[in-house]
């Protein structure tokens, strides 16, 4: 029944019909598929007139009115074949549609909007549909399909400056730079934020695709294949297609609310999506307006008194003194405070039977508040800095004027925008598509209640002493406000695709596809980079500055064979050209034997690549990052084109390249039961990584010392083809619904990922310089972050039950071990994330026809997040279970948890977060009208 509700949600446009006076001639019939059975939720549209439609029923059968014949009817859903049946005089009419067997692979074939997976389509596609999105009570959309998709990941981090935009994600533990995100069809621009934490996603960028409003959404396609033969790069784990909405009526508005279970994180919001016809209906215009506000939700832990006194030099009782008032240390982490505001639009004419143009725009604004860590006052303490007494007055009751520390903050400003335009025609039988892309992505940033601790402008004379005075100028003059700059990326794609069924078993493609890609690192003002910068956050300085270019050029040809009724070949070759690497070759076959109506087995074997991102190759700063046992370091990335890579012997960055295999089973065993079992292989050769961090050697005296103490950095690190990867899984779906239970219907739905493998092969590949440091570019910690930070296995288990008015949800959200190796931890040790399962709730009233209110209680039982450490070996056990007091008056095993979360100041997640929240339960209630 969920599935039936759900195509009856996403086709509600067309069940608007003129009013039955003014109809002349009544039409009625049933559409089936090839074996005959009922289709129901099928589009039935009179041609030319797209406000006059019906939907099909339970059994496939409708009755549409229309003013005279002869007249055209069309049939369309999702998944099927779009039908034209030409109506002459009254009478019933079977229609038979065939399943959709389009070459673009994005496009799902053979499936409807409510079915999970695909189940005949020669690879593996989940689909998603709107109300599958919203029904997760999730507030954005990266989240929404944390909790639908079992091979998707993202994760949350307490805090890392620039990354509380944007979330890392990814499909199959391959990172968010593998992934290829497209809106209807075409690439989405990249972000401008690269991840440089230590925490998964570390070195990766990816599309912004948390900013993209779901009211706007109509369903989603993740194929989980590599896809550069058809695509290009990035598309090495998969490929996901956002469609966009596209009927001219039936919108809505929707309102929603929401709170953690602690009275914080309060979230507004307010929608609306609605649309209009163009001209006589030979056209659409669908837009959405999305605003939104959530507030700050502060989970800190309760820092170890000890570890602060060791760790800053302080005096325990003043430390003890400080944190009776400040238990947390007055760290705020969590949840930042959020403001977006989403504008999209999407349309279509048709310019003749043959012809039309499409297009669709969006703009996304969204507006972050953060903190960097507490500067207690045993950390920036008023004996070394007086001049924070001025700065910063407090509470403190000895300091000079009560300075009791300061928290900076990290304010983010985002604006991503997109839009295409594009032409399709049939052309003497062939079908053309000419389209150009264009979209960019920027965020500036704002660092508040700082200062610059090394900052001198230029000394003036006084005349009284007759003497320069640098030092106090400096010190009563350090400005508390910086823009350190920020990053901004666009791109311009134009692509010209064209297609022909030469038979009834044999069609062609070819394309090509031309993309101009901008990077530009935005200056910071002086302040906020010159020695050594905005304490919490250093600007971009002019030699880091600037911005670079480049374009590429690919083509591709597609070859689909049917040698009998039963199987389906699919060949496809592609060549790319980039200015500034070089050409690159890759190919994919694909195969679906479909044994029965019931069972189809398919295969693929592929090859792919992802260039370096202007990103990876040109980001060059100083960096603040948690460094365990030492605080808050300064550390510094060098790019690859640099002077001090020169020096270094860092090799330029090449494309990474890929063998992807699946192999997979899909069954539609009847209508309430499908499934899929996919196998899948990933093997990466090159694959680019940004260093750990490499620090002086005992020397001193090798050029990688000289970089360091020339920039005044602890240590650097850069990108490097480092790696190669194999990955290896199992990815599930089974679906069963319309189970008759009392007066309702019941479904079920199990999903999941199952990782056999995910680790390097072969040897870490150094640059000289750093083995003869006695270093590696890739430490245990990275290995960790790359290979163990994910869940293992990933399940998800739903189920609904629909009755009268009222729909109840309730999904079951498994999240396996996860393993860790913190930098700085001893060895001997590791710390495990145990497996839990987070429950979600929903419950839908329809109160009226038109109005919907709808409750979601996000973990209903307030599971969070929790870890512990565990021994590699004897060595690892001895020290767990050691109980004996250091110098510092702490066990082992504390001065060990004190290392990785900055005194627990992290405690719940550690510094690296994690893949769901620490927020514990959160309750969202929305209120939906249907214009």
């Amino acid at each position: 029944m969920k599935q039936k509700y759900l195509l009856k949600f996403c086709t509600i446009a067309f069940m608007f019909m003129l009013p039955l006076g003014l109809m002349a001639q009544t039409i009625k019939g049933k559409v089936t598929d090839s074996s005959g059975e009922g289709l129901p939720y099928m589009n039935v549209v009179e041609k030319g007139n797209t406000s006059n439609g019906v939907i099909s029923d339970d059994n496939g059968e409708f009755s549409i009115n229309v003013k005279s014949l002869p007249t055209t009817l069309v049939v369309s859903s999702m998944g099927f074949e779009t039908k034209n049946v030409k109506v002459i005089q009254p009478s019933y009419l079977t229609i038979v549609v065939n399943e959709d067997n389009a070459l673009d692979e994005v496009v799902v074939t053979g499936s409807r909007t409510p079915a999970r997976s695909n189940t005949k389509s020669p690879l593996p596609i989940d689909v998603v549909s709107a109300k599958d999105l919203i029904s997760t009570g999730q507030t954005s959309f990266d989240k929404a399909l944390q909790y639908k998709i079992p091979s998707f990941n993202t994760v949350q981090t307490p805090v890392n400056d620039a990354t509380s935009l944007l979330d890392p994600y990814e499909i199959r533990n391959m990172g968010p730079s593998r992934t290829l995100i497209l809106i209807n069809g075409k690439r989405k621009n990249l972000s401008a934020l690269l991840y440089t934490q230590t925490s998964p996603g570390r070195g990766e960028t990816g599309a912004d695709i948390s900013g993209i409003p779901t009211d706007a959404i109509k369903s989603i396609e993740i194929l989980r294949d590599g896809a550069s033969a058809q695509y290009g790069s990035d598309a090495i784990a998969g490929v996901m297609n956002i469609i966009l909405k596209d009927s001219p009526n039936g919108g809505s508005a929707n309102l929603r609310t929401g709170m953690t279970s602690e009275g914080d994180g309060e979230m507004f919001g307010v929608s609306v999506n609605n649309g209009s016809t163009i001209g006589n209906g030979d056209g659409f215009v669908n837009y959405t307006v999305d605003f939104s506000k959530t507030s700050l939700a502060n989970r800190p832990g309760k820092v170890n008194a000890r570890g602060e006194a060791a760790d800053f030099g302080a005096s325990l009782g003043f430390v003890e003194e400080f944190l009776s008032r400040k238990p947390d240390a007055g760290n705020i982490n969590g949840s930042p405070e959020t403001a977006a505001a989403k504008f999209l639009l999407n349309g279509a004419y048709n310019l003749s039977e043959e012809s039309k143009v499409y297009f669709n725009a969006a703009f996304i604004n969204k507006k972050v508040n953060s903190f960097a860590n507490y500067r207690t006052p045993y950390w920036r303490t008023v004996d070394s800095f007086p001049y924070l007494a001025d700065f910063f007055p407090g509470d403190h009751p000895t300091n000079a004027g009560g300075y009791d520390g300061y928290v900076p903050t990290f304010e983010g400003d985002l604006n991503d925008y997109n839009a295409t335009v594009g032409f399709k025609s049939v052309i003497n039988d062939w079908n053309v598509d000419a389209s150009f892309t264009t979209g960019g992505n920027a965020q500036t940033y704002k660092v508040n209640q700082s200062h610059n601790r090394n900052f001198v402008y230029v000394p003036t004379y006084n005349e009284t002493t007759g003497e320069f005075d640098a030092t106090s100028i400096y010190r009563e003059n350090s400005k508390q406000s910086f823009d350190p700059g920020g990053t901004r990326f666009s791109h311009n794609v134009g692509n010209i695709d064209v297609s022909k069924i030469l038979s009834d078993n044999l069609s062609f493609a070819f394309g090509s596809e031309f993309r101009y890609e901008t990077f530009e690192v935005i200056e910071g003002e002086l302040g906020s980079y010159d020695g050594g910068g905005a304490d919490s956050f250093s600007g971009n300085s002019p030699e880091n500055s600037g911005v670079f270019t480049r374009y590429n050029f690919g083509g591709y040809a597609s070859l689909n064979w049917n040698p009998s009724e039963n199987l389906t070949l699919d060949g496809t070759i592609r060549s790319e050209n980039y200015s500034d690497f070089g050409n690159t070759f890759v190919w994919k076959l694909s195969s679906a034997y479909t044994i029965n109506d019931k069972y189809t087995l398919r295969g693929s074997l592929s090859t792919g690549f992802r260039a370096p991102t202007l990103h990876q190759i040109y980001t060059q700063k100083a960096q603040y990052s948690f460094v365990p046992g030492q605080g808050i370091q300064v550390g510094g990335l060098v790019n690859n084109v640099s002077s001090q890579a020169g020096l270094l012997g860092i090799p330029k960055l090449k494309e990474e390249t890929s063998t992807n295999f699946t192999f997979g089973l899909g069954g539609k065993v009847n209508r309430n039961l499908s499934f899929t079992v996919d196998y899948y292989s990933i093997n990466v050769e090159d694959r680019i990584v940004l260093s750990t961090e490499i620090g002086a050697t005992p020397a001193g005296n090798t050029p990688l010392d000289q970089v360091l103490s020339a920039n005044n950095l602890s240590d650097v690190s850069f990108f490097v083809n480092a790696l190669d990867t194999k990955t290896s899984g199992l990815d599930v779906v089974l679906s069963y619904g319309n189970l008759d239970v009392g007066e309702g219907k019941l479904g079920f739905n199990l999903s999941g990922n199952y990782t056999i493998q995910n680790e390097r092969d072969g040897d870490v590949k150094n640059p000289t310089l750093v083995s003869n440091a006695g270093q590696s570019v890739v430490n245990a910690t990275q290995e960790a972050l790359f290979f163990t930070s994910r869940p293992k296995t990933k399940w998800i288990l739903g189920s609904t039950y629909d009755i009268g008015k009222w729909g109840w949800s309730l999904n079951n959200t498994y999240f396996g071990k996860t393993t860790f190796k913190q930098q700085g931890m001893s060895t001997d040790l590791r710390t495990e994330f145990t497996p839990k399962i987070v429950t979600d709730l929903g419950i839908n009233y329809n109160a009226t026809d038109k109005l919907t209110i709808a409750l979601n209680v996000n973990n209903l039982l307030n599971v969070l997040p929790e870890w512990s450490f565990k021994a590699e070996n004897a060595a690892g056990q001895a020290l767990i279970d050691n109980t004996t007091l250091n110098g510092a008056g702490v066990t082992p095993i504390q001065e060990q948890s004190n290392l990785i979360t900055f005194n627990q100041r992290y405690s719940q997640m550690t510094y690296d977060g994690y893949h769901f929240s620490q927020l514990g339960t959160m309750f969202n209630l929305s209120l939906n009208y249907q214009f």
